[in-house]
């Protein structure tokens, strides 16, 4: 199977080609069913998800995402923050006279993903709390690349720990990230105290796993 991560004329956080074409790998390997990816920022690898996960099961296969869609009441003023402003002079006038669209908001994202809007349930909301309401009994993957405060990581990875001890992965985002260490932390605290396994992948992935 041919696996290129598409950027959909949009940001991504997976800047690097090589990257985003790993993560894909790495899922396609795994073949989850129920999968469910934690800042979710354009959509960018939302969407490459779920192309993916459509080309291994059909239909049949769910898709969960969470971002606070920069609701700043539900962002903390330490937390950081995703710079949202394109680069690119084209991708700017396009977004912002053309199509007339922020791409970092929920119809907006809701909008790239229309294709699998069956498969899909995207929520708006901070993970910390979103977490404790949803059934993660049948999550067998994650992607945690939501907050990078050492607090929220923990949080997050606390109330994930279902999704492990049921088999399931979490793939960490950032675990390298110089100018957020909240990261490395926190995950190294969580694996320490729950005796999981951690791999680290491509120099940037934190694999979590029992």
């Amino acid at each position: 199977m041919d696996i290129k991560f598409r950027k959909y004329w949009r940001k991504s956080s997976l800047k690097k080609q090589q990257d985003g074409d790993f993560l894909l790998s790495h899922i396609n390997a795994k073949k989850p069913k129920n999968f469910l990816e934690i800042g979710i920022f354009h959509g960018v690898t939302s969407r490459n998800v779920c192309e993916l996960l459509y080309k291994i099961h059909g239909d049949d296969f769910r898709f969960t995402g969470i971002d606070v869609f920069y609701d700043k009441s539900e962002i903390s003023k330490d937390e950081l923050i995703p710079q949202i402003n394109f680069s690119n002079p084209l991708k700017y006038l396009y977004y912002r006279y053309i199509a007339r669209l922020d791409p970092y908001s929920f119809e907006s994202v809701m909008k790239l993903l229309n294709k699998f809007k069956k498969n899909i349930n995207i929520i708006k909301g901070n993970s910390n709390f979103v977490l404790k309401e949803i059934d993660l009994s049948k999550v067998d993957y994650v992607f945690l690349d939501g907050g990078h405060k050492f607090e929220t990581v923990k949080n997050d990875l606390i109330e994930l720990s279902k999704v492990v001890l049921n088999n399931g992965i979490i793939l960490c985002d950032d675990y390298n990230l110089s100018y957020a260490p909240g990261v490395r932390k926190a995950i190294d605290s969580y694996v320490e105290e729950k005796n999981f396994k951690l791999k680290i992948l491509n120099s940037r992935f934190a694999e979590i796993s029992k």
